[in-house]
């Protein structure tokens, strides 16, 4: 598709004509496993949240039918929302944390796919057995992705301690070696919550903060996200940009779950890597567009109390949705761009022709109205604001076309 315009937010939007636009959201943190419950939370915060929601349903994926139903769902959900690229935490199930590496590499969604490691403060039903057990596993979903693509140009694995509490300091070490030896990149939790954070200072009273547990595990690294970082010290954060890990700023599941309103301001200020996650299912939506949305409205929330700076512009935000999650992901020499030699992922949107009153509404382009006097950047405001994967008519990754709706013309 030849670039016709590039404008001042920077190069990862292309207006393909005056109402489409091409654009590549990645997700830097999804609970594939959790699909089913998205919306399911009830008035839950984080704690009781995984207990009585999430470690239920997780456990349920020893089920190979029933993971393959949810797993293709999820799969084909994401991508008809243009996610091009999704970091995926899995089950503790080898087969079904497998099965979820083969179903994106058959669909063709850029993925990594971790299973997931847990051997404390969980259900005797859903847990691994002994530090040995979570490395072994682990290793196994590692050697079968590299069975189905042994250069990882698609799918990847990822070593994913759950968080620091549900692990033992012996299974964070062991995983912290697994992630040197290997160079594999890593995922886990920090701050999402205070009743969290005072959690990890019981269970690790001999580290000074919930950063320096990853560190001194060896898993706070430049191949490391972080997912939510809501409650971040300025020492956390100084440790952070020191071993250059990445944050995954997740602001739908932030607010759903009662987690907190994270200050990405001040993160990208200090010079922090920051894309954005669903956190599906804290997270309501799978939706990245969505997903940018709620950064905006969070920062907003955070400018109440902190000043107007603390506020992300539409520009910002389609940033941290593309370019910044490529980034947290380590591919921004391939992805979240359109540069010459990058990889063609994207997401063509189409916003609706212009038309009077008496042509009615055009259902194609759902609630984004274009009436012809908008500017560019304008157009692309009000997706943000009021689009919706009624406007996704065609995704491609690697230029691979692996969505489309009806009206694409490819």
């Amino acid at each position: 598709m030849a670039l016709q315009k590039t404008v001042y937010m920077g190069p990862y939007i292309h207006c393909k004509n005056l109402n489409n636009l091409d654009i590549c959201p990645n997700d830097t943190h999804i609970y594939a496993s959790q699909y089913p419950n998205a919306g399911v939370f009830g008035k839950s915060t984080l704690l009781d949240w995984l207990n009585t929601y999430t470690f239920p349903l997780e456990s349920s994926f020893k089920d190979l039918e029933r993971a393959a139903r949810i797993y293709n769902r999820v799969v084909a959900r994401t991508l008809s929302h243009g996610t091009t690229t999704a970091a995926y935490y899995a089950t503790v199930h080898v087969p079904a944390t497998n099965l979820l590496a083969d179903i994106c590499k058959s669909r063709g969604q850029r993925a990594f796919v971790g299973r997931v490691c847990m051997d404390r403060l969980s259900p005797d039903y859903y847990q691994d057995e002994s530090t040995e057990s979570a490395v072994r596993d682990t290793q196994a979903c590692i050697d079968h992705i590299k069975r189905i693509d042994s250069d990882f140009a698609l799918i990847s694995p990822i070593i994913t301690p759950r968080f620091a509490p549900s692990c033992t300091d012996e299974t964070l070490a062991a995983l912290g070696k697994l992630h040197h030896d290997t160079n594999i990149p890593c995922q886990t939790h920090i701050s999402e919550n205070r009743k969290e954070i005072d959690l990890v200072k019981s269970l690790f009273p001999a580290s000074d903060s919930y950063a320096q547990v990853y560190d001194t595990a060896g898993l706070l690294t430049p191949k490391t996200i972080l997912a939510h970082a809501v409650h971040l010290t300025p020492a956390e954060r100084h440790l952070i940009k020191t071993r250059d890990a990445k944050i995954s700023h997740c602001p739908a599941s932030n607010t759903a779950i009662t987690s907190g309103r994270a200050k990405v301001r001040t993160m990208l200020d200090e010079g922090l890597t920051v894309g954005l996650g669903t956190d599906v299912s804290g997270g309501y939506t799978s939706s990245m567009l969505t997903e940018t949305r709620e950064a905006i409205f969070v920062s907003r929330h955070v400018a109440m109390d902190e000043g107007d700076e603390a506020k992300l512009s539409v520009e910002e935000a389609l940033y941290l949705a593309t370019r910044g999650g490529a980034k947290v992901v380590g591919l921004e020499e391939r992805i979240g761009g359109f540069e010459v030699g990058m990889d063609w992922d994207a997401q063509m949107v189409r916003l609706g022709a212009v038309g009077g009153a008496e042509e009615g509404l055009d259902e194609r382009a759902g609630l984004v109205e274009v009436f012809g006097e908008e500017t560019w950047e304008e157009k692309v405001a009000k997706w943000v604001y009021t689009g919706d994967d009624r406007n996704t008519i065609a995704v491609w990754v690697k230029g691979r076309l692996v969505h489309s709706r009806e009206g694409f013309e490819g």
